[in-house]
């Protein structure tokens, strides 16, 4: 069986139940990064051998991942933070396991995408997740502008390196529409900063970013 087991976003309390039992009771896992997994495993005291599953192996370590199972072995793929899948690897082993006609589930738990619409006071009952935007300004206005015209609350994740040039770009292709920036959700120094585009710029204009940030911006208002 292969197992996607979501992994706390931040505070090591947010893990699961289910997912301490099932790390505890599998094979192997297939870590995005094996330091950190191998943090979060010695925090709860668990021992298990790993093998790396990230971005640039995702095709060789899928298939070694699929012969494995095939051998009988149980396997758990877990990102760095989170849920599997979600902005992280996992998309594509799955797709290989169910292929190959083989058991997979996931374990669920934390994910940034609903904690940050949830507390961004935007409307949650529909949303678009969009992921990582384009590094480069005229490839992100582009990708930005997809969703110019949809009703439902936006969703974006962003780099503190690039957080300041995202909100403008917002601005330019969304107009000064209603924004919450959440920033280390669940940690000791979790934010979450609403107003509208214009106002958070100004105000990343004077506070430096630090840390991953989630940013939530309103929908195409209704005519």
């Amino acid at each position: 069986m292969l197992y996607l087991v979501a992994t706390p976003i931040g505070n090591l309390s947010d893990i699961t139940l289910r997912a301490l039992e099932t790390l505890r009771q599998v094979d192997l896992i297939a870590s995005e990064d094996t330091r950190k997994t191998g943090r979060l495993l010695k925090h709860f005291e668990i021992s298990k051998p790993q093998i790396s599953f990230h971005e640039h192996n995702e095709e060789r370590a899928g298939q070694k991942i699929v012969r494995l199972l095939e051998e009988g072995q149980s396997v758990a793929v877990v990102s760095d933070a989170g849920t599997p899948g979600i902005s992280d690897p996992g998309y594509s082993i799955v797709r290989k396991v169910v292929e190959a006609g083989l058991p997979v589930t996931m374990i669920p738990g934390a994910t940034a995408v609903t904690m940050a619409v949830v507390l961004s006071g935007l409307p949650a009952h529909s949303f678009t997740f969009r992921g990582f935007p384009p590094r480069k300004s005229g490839k992100r206005q582009r990708f930005l502008a997809v969703d110019a015209a949809s009703p439902h609350t936006l969703v974006f994740y962003e780099s503190p390196y690039r957080l300041r040039a995202f909100l403008q770009d917002a601005l330019a292709v969304y107009g000064d529409r209603d924004t919450a920036v959440c920033n280390e959700l669940t940690k000791l120094y979790e934010t979450i900063h609403r107003g509208k585009l214009s106002d958070l710029i100004a105000h990343y204009a004077e506070e430096e970013p630090r840390g991953e940030y989630v940013v939530v911006i309103a929908g195409h208002p209704a005519k």
